[in-house]
């Protein structure tokens, strides 16, 4: 079986660059808003300086016009309180935590379609004194990994990826590296962990921060054949080889295998894949590896949403083809029928003990 070809360090980054960036009044009056700017700057970025907090609107003619304009579009503004707001976000994390608000990339299946209202403009939040100091409230206080048998080492963890790519758009805004060092030399009044997602390895302005092991970045992963759906991000090769970097500078990692999908030969290219990331990190001295297995599904909302920003998209999204989940608050979603999903469950639970066997296997959703 062929793995994929693994850089020791990752390739020329691919980095989002706006072509308009904008800043509302409040955003411009933060000491950090400021830093953001001599950022943006540096790069040759155009900026609008805003002259109260309401953005411009970003409609187009018509929903993918509308979402050019946006993704093209990077608006530094003041978090809101709804975003101060720590709540539960299993079963990642005990909280949510928010440094911006939207994604710079272009994935065919983006679970934040129907999450976040209106255009998909990227924001970047300026006063993030205040959201880092907003965590010590918290500390202590989890269900999701505070004081459980399972994961109850880990402290209290904060979720940095619910709704954005931190990694995506640290170049521009400092804000990772900031929350990172934050976590890593503050005391916290008890043990926490800062977590994120990303699609992106971009990570040498990582590697020498005073982390202090406490922020686990985990790299979404998947299969070739589905690799395609996900533009605008870092290759697959280009990932693995972020992950290995920073295993090696002593951030705890993780993998994030999603949207898991049954494509043709699903089995060998998610073994290529499994076995890739063991021959990347085999050398790591103390990995601290952990595995998070989420299967792709839909909703009516985000379905409507994601063909009319991708109208020619070959992503299954067939309702007779899946089953109906209901939430907790009765919303509906489209996952595979139980026989698929059991058969996924099954192969990869085997296949990770095989491949993976040091690497801690948190969830499968």
């Amino acid at each position: 079986m062929t793995q994929l070809e693994v850089p020791t360090r990752a390739s020329v980054p691919r980095v989002w660059m706006p072509e308009r960036v904008v800043f509302t009044r409040s955003a411009w009056d933060e000491p950090f808003g400021r830093s953001i700017h001599a950022r943006v700057e540096s790069f040759g970025l155009p900026v609008e300086v805003l002259r109260g907090d309401r953005l411009p609107s970003l409609r187009g003619e018509d929903d993918r016009a509308t979402y050019r304009r946006a993704k093209r579009t990077l608006a530094v503004t003041v978090a809101p309180p709804g975003a101060m707001t720590l709540r539960p976000i299993p079963p990642s994390a005990d909280y949510q935590f928010h440094l911006a608000e939207g994604c710079p990339a272009h994935c065919q299946y983006c679970y934040l379609a129907g999450s976040l209202g209106g255009p998909p403009i990227t924001r970047a939040y300026a006063n993030i004194e205040e959201i880092l100091g907003g965590m010590i409230a918290h500390v202590g206080r989890g269900a999701v990994t505070t004081g459980t048998d399972a994961r109850g080492h880990e402290g209290t963890t904060f979720e940095a990826s619910c709704y954005t790519d931190p990694l995506g758009l640290e170049h521009l805004t400092g804000s990772l590296a900031t929350a990172i060092t934050h976590v890593g030399t503050s005391d916290l009044g008890g043990p926490g962990q800062l977590r994120f997602r990303t699609q992106y390895a971009d990570v040498e302005r990582l590697l020498d921060l005073p982390h202090g092991g406490r922020t686990r970045v985990r790299f979404s992963v998947n299969a070739a054949s589905v690799e395609r759906f996900e533009g605008g991000t870092a290759r697959m090769p280009d990932r693995i080889a972020g992950l290995r970097a920073l295993a090696r500078a002593g951030y705890p990692v993780g993998l994030t295998i999603a949207p898991i999908m049954p494509v043709d030969g699903w089995r060998e290219e998610y073994a290529a894949l499994l076995d890739t990331v063991a021959a990347a990190t085999a050398d790591v001295p103390d990995l601290d590896l952990t595995t998070e297995l989420i299967t792709h599904r839909f909703t009516p909302k985000s379905k409507e949403i994601l063909l009319g920003w991708y109208p020619r998209t070959q992503l299954e999204m067939d309702e007779d083809l899946r089953r109906q989940k209901r939430g907790k608050y009765g919303a509906v979603k489209h996952v595979y029928p139980a026989p698929v999903m059991n058969e996924l469950r099954s192969w990869f639970e085997s296949a990770l003990a095989e491949r993976l066997p040091a690497a801690r296997y948190l969830y499968w959703t």
